[in-house]
Order: structure tokens, then C-alpha cells, then sequence
């Protein structure tokens, strides 16, 4: 198994937010997190999707994007450790975003820790379109967009050039969306298997498919769980981990 990064309990773990001006409501929601159970957390993990998108780390200039990052900050120096992973809304965050909020950047996937103990709990976190491998249409665009010399080429572009295409895309991924099943678009069994199998059968939380659950299955003959995080439309919602036990938490009064 890939060496584990250290993480500190009790932890928090989000994803899915789509953080937009369109929708004060979720913005508000989020900042109540930010100041009432996040607070009570040693570490947050937002595991991809917090922004509905980012056209790169220059957009941190935008009045909404810097309110954002300020408060996720704000978070952080108050003794809340914070990791972030892209999602595919956000892929494009990087370095200068992530210190921008006082977060420590995750690979996807990533495996953390719990304690330094020989028995500590480790889980396996990922955003999860990855896993999605049944959508052809989309993993082959996961690959462009992730792709080093296409984001160099991307980036090279000036901002509201960026933000034009962007949306472009997001109106086809809309109508494309709408022509798929869900089940085509939720993950795929086998690229579960391989995914625990490649890390000796840790428990696995991801997002991005938007369909909150606790799944049980077997691996191998090894029992395993995959935990579902719930985007945030509607609700703040988020799932905490005391080294032992998981629970789900949703909170509607914000907002």
C-alpha cells in the first residue's frame, strides 16, 4: 500500500458543494459550517467539487472566490487542519489556491492515517468520477483535462476566455447528463475492487456521484466499506470520523 499521509481525529469530510454566486443559500450554509462544526474538527477534508467551477488559481482575485478562500483560511488558523483534493469542477485548483485557504493538497486517490499507532485506522479518499468507468464519453475527457501540457495550454489563456469556455462546457455536460443513465454515470463495481484491492482493502470515501449511502462488500473474501459523501444542494451535509465510528450529519438551518 502507497505510504499513508498523518491526519489528526475527530475529521470531517465533504465534497460536492458547487460553491456559486447563483445560489447564496448553499454559500451561507457553508460558511455556517466553516464557523460552527468544522471549528469542532481536528482535520476537514473536501474531497473535490467545492466550487461549481475554477478557471485556475488567478480567479482567486474574484470578490466571491476571495471571500471563499478567506474563510476556509480563517478555518485553518484557528487550528483546523484542512486537505483538499480536485474534483472535476475544480481540477484546475492548485499550489497557489491551496495556500491561499491554509490546506494541504491531496493526490487522488489518497490514503490517510489516524495516529501514528501500528493499528491506526486508515482510510482511502478519492473524489470518485474516476471510479465512473462505465461513461467512456466521460473518462476520455477526464483524461484531456488532466492532462499536464493540456492544462499548461489552458491556463496560457487569458481569464475571461477560461470562464467562456467553461461554461460552454458545462451547458454540453448538461445535455449530455441528460441523455445517460444512472447507472452509466455511477461508479463501476470492478474499478472499486481494483482500487481497495491496490491498497490492501482500506475503507473508501469518495464523492462526485451525489448519491449519499454506506455500501458493504467483499473483496477478495476481505470485507470492505465504501462510504458516499451527499452534495451539499439543499442541505449542508458532511460525514465525521472519530478513529472508530462514522456518522453522516445534514443541517438544514443554515442559510
Amino acid at each position: 500500500m502507497p505510504e499513508a499521509a498523518r491526519a489528526a481525529l475527530p475529521a470531517l469530510f465533504i465534497s460536492d458543494l458547487h460553491l456559486s454566486e447563483d445560489e447564496p443559500a448553499n454559500v451561507e450554509a457553508f460558511l455556517a459550517f466553516l464557523e460552527g462544526p468544522a471549528r469542532e474538527a481536528a482535520s476537514l477534508f473536501i474531497l473535490g467539487d467545492l466550487f461549481e467551477y475554477w478557471a485556475g488559481d488567478d480567479d482567486l482575485a474574484t470578490p466571491f472566490n476571495a471571500r471563499i478562500a478567506e474563510a476556509i483560511r480563517t478555518l485553518s488558523c484557528s487550528g483546523t487542519a484542512v486537505h483538499f483534493m480536485t474534483g472535476n469542477r475544480d481540477l484546475l485548483a492548485g499550489p497557489a489556491f491551496a495556500t491561499a485557504i491554509g490546506a494541504t493538497l491531496l493526490d487522488d486517490p489518497a490514503c490517510v492515517r489516524f495516529g501514528d499507532a501500528a493499528n491506526a485506522p486508515v482510510l482511502l479518499l478519492s473524489h470518485g468520477d474516476a471510479l465512473c468507468t462505465d461513461d467512456l464519453a466521460y473518462q476520455a475527457y477526464r483524461r484531456q483535462v488532466r492532462d499536464p501540457a493540456w492544462q499548461a495550454g489552458f491556463l496560457a489563456q487569458p481569464l475571461a476566455a477560461r470562464k467562456a469556455f467553461i461554461a460552454s462546457l458545462r451547458q454540453k455536460s448538461e445535455t449530455a447528463k441528460a441523455g445517460k443513465s444512472m447507472e452509466i454515470m455511477d461508479v463501476n463495481a470492478e474499478a472499486v475492487a481494483a482500487l481497495l484491492r491496490s491498497h490492501d482493502y482500506p475503507i473508501l470515501v469518495h464523492g462526485h456521484t451525489h448519491r449519499p449511502d454506506l455500501h458493504a462488500l467483499k473483496v477478495d473474501g476481505r470485507e470492505c466499506a465504501r462510504h458516499v459523501l451527499s452534495d451539499w444542494r439543499g442541505a449542508a451535509c458532511w460525514l465525521a470520523f472519530d478513529g472508530s465510528r462514522f456518522s453522516a450529519h445534514t443541517d438544514t438551518s443554515a442559510g
